[in-house]
Parts: structure tokens; C-alpha cells; sequence
């Protein structure tokens, strides 16, 4: 085996903890992926190239990092553990291509870290970024939202999540899990799961499945950058009154005149989440008249 492909095992992991007495800590939903197959392959699923910039959020003791740093121009790995953040240090901190950020990911549900944001904005103009992580869960929705709608530099998601924040990105319409993520994630990206993942390929291990998927932003972008924040806001209103049909829903977000001519196009005695993309699409077609 080649050392690029080296991942860390279990007991390295703990060795590296063990050494500033630490643990895995449930405040930040810290699940290590200890199966070297899955993380050599979610590094694979993202097709790296010598000039990617790599975002890696929840870099931990660095395991995925070791896989990235001599595959891609550049990694800015972000991790909120200071402690572990001192692992990272450590063992990264002298290398060149290697930018690290210490904090919350997410300043505030609806945006970034500032350090997160300006590192995006430098680099998302040269090729664009790709995100590689295990995603910590209890952030995966609000950051994922952040990036799809907010930073059209990011180019392509490889990650893994917990499995009901998946499958809520790849549903169907008609089914429970089908809602704004799924709208924004299908319409923005043509999404896949690369493979399910059970509980015993991490440590701690989880009391839920993940998944491990793969986003690629859409080349050319339904919507731009502009527009892309208007049908987001669409979606999110209506998807607030979710229990009510399409044509009371529109109440609380568009005008008479607009309702109405969107329930031309549209079936209004729908529910939103019977609604599928492209008919999505065709309404804010209606907003934007």
C-alpha cells in the first residue's frame, strides 16, 4: 500500500488522543471514521487533481486530511475542537498547502465563519472548491445550505452524513423526506449516494447510519447567483406552511396576482412537498414576471 493511501487506524486514533488525555466529545458529535476502505473512498468519489482547493470541515485528528494534503493544491480544513485543533497543528501546521481554521464552521445558521467565508471567496474563482468531510451531523443541513446557495465556487460535495440528512437530499417528491434540501440540493446538483454506512465503521460508534454522497453543481447553473437567493426564499416560505395546500401556502409568500398565475401552471391543491423540481422551477418563473 502506497502511504497515500495509508488511513488512520482505531488505535492510532486513540494513541493521538491519548497522548493530551483526551476523548471523543459528544458536544461535538465526534465520530471517527475507522474504516480505511470507506475513507479511501470518499477521497477517490471526489476525482481530486493536483490544482483542487479541498474544504475539509471537522478535520479531527486528521485522517482524511492525510489523504488530501498530497493529492490537491490546497486544503483549508476547519475544525472547532481546540484541542484536536492542536493535533491538526501539529502534524499540518508547517505544511504550505495546508490552511487551518479553528471555530465553528458556522457563525450563525445562515452563515459562515468569516475565516471559512474569506478562505471560500480567495480561492473559489480558480477552478472552484470542492468540499471533502465527514460532516459533522449536527451541522451537515445549515453549513450544506450555506455552500449550495451562497458559494457557487463550490463545485463538487463528496461527504459523509448521517443517513436521514441524506436521503432527505436525494428524495423523490411524494415522500416524507422530500423538502428544501431535497428542492435546493437536485436543483443546484446532480446528486448520488456513492454507499450506506453502518454504525461499526466508526468510533465512537453512532447510534444512526450515514451515508456517503456525491453532489456536482450544475455546469451550466440553472439559476444564477441572484436568482438562486430569490428561489431559495421561495422555497423555504412556502415549505413553512408545508401543511397546507400550494395555493394557501402562496398566501403568506407572493401576492394575489402572483398566486394566481402560478396556480395556472400548477396544481394548487397540492401539498409543497408533491410539488416536483422542475414544477419548482416553473413557479418562481411566475414570481420573478
Amino acid at each position: 500500500m502506497s502511504p497515500l493511501d495509508h488511513v488512520q487506524t482505531k488505535r492510532e486514533i486513540e494513541e493521538l488522543l491519548a497522548r493530551g488525555g483526551l476523548r471523543p466529545r459528544k458536544r461535538f458529535g465526534q465520530h471517527f471514521l475507522i474504516d480505511g476502505n470507506l475513507m479511501r473512498r470518499l477521497a477517490e468519489c471526489a476525482e481530486l487533481e493536483p490544482g483542487d482547493v479541498v474544504l475539509e470541515v471537522g478535520g479531527g485528528t486528521g485522517g482524511l486530511t492525510d489523504l488530501l494534503v498530497d493529492r490537491v493544491g490546497r486544503v483549508i480544513c476547519v475544525e472547532i475542537d481546540t484541542e484536536l485543533f492542536s493535533i491538526l497543528s501539529e502534524r499540518f501546521g508547517r505544511l504550505d498547502n495546508v490552511e487551518l481554521i479553528c471555530g465553528d464552521v458556522l457563525e450563525r445558521k445562515h452563515s459562515l465563519m468569516p475565516a471559512v467565508a474569506d478562505a471560500l471567496c480567495r480561492h473559489g474563482g480558480r477552478g472552484g472548491v470542492k468540499l471533502v468531510a465527514n460532516l459533522p451531523y449536527d451541522i451537515a443541513t445549515p453549513l450544506l445550505m450555506n455552500l449550495l446557495v451562497d458559494y457557487l465556487g463550490m463545485s463538487r460535495f463528496c461527504f459523509t452524513v448521517q443517513a436521514e440528512v441524506g436521503d432527505r437530499i436525494v428524495a423523490p417528491p411524494g415522500t416524507k423526506t422530500y423538502g428544501p434540501l431535497s428542492i435546493l440540493a437536485q436543483t443546484i446538483c446532480a446528486a448520488r449516494t456513492i454507499v450506506r454506512i453502518g454504525p461499526q465503521s466508526f468510533w465512537p460508534r453512532p447510534l444512526v447510519d450515514s451515508v456517503m454522497l456525491r453532489l456536482d453543481r450544475r455546469d451550466p447553473p440553472v439559476l444564477d447567483a441572484e436568482a438562486l437567493a430569490g428561489f431559495s426564499s421561495l422555497v423555504h416560505g412556502v415549505f413553512e406552511h408545508r401543511r397546507k395546500t400550494l395555493r394557501s401556502a402562496l398566501g403568506y409568500v407572493v401576492d394575489d396576482k402572483t398566486r394566481e398565475r402560478i396556480c395556472a401552471v400548477v396544481d394548487g391543491s397540492t401539498r409543497p412537498e408533491q410539488i416536483a423540481v422542475e414544477e419548482w422551477l416553473r413557479m418562481f418563473e411566475n414570481v420573478r414576471q
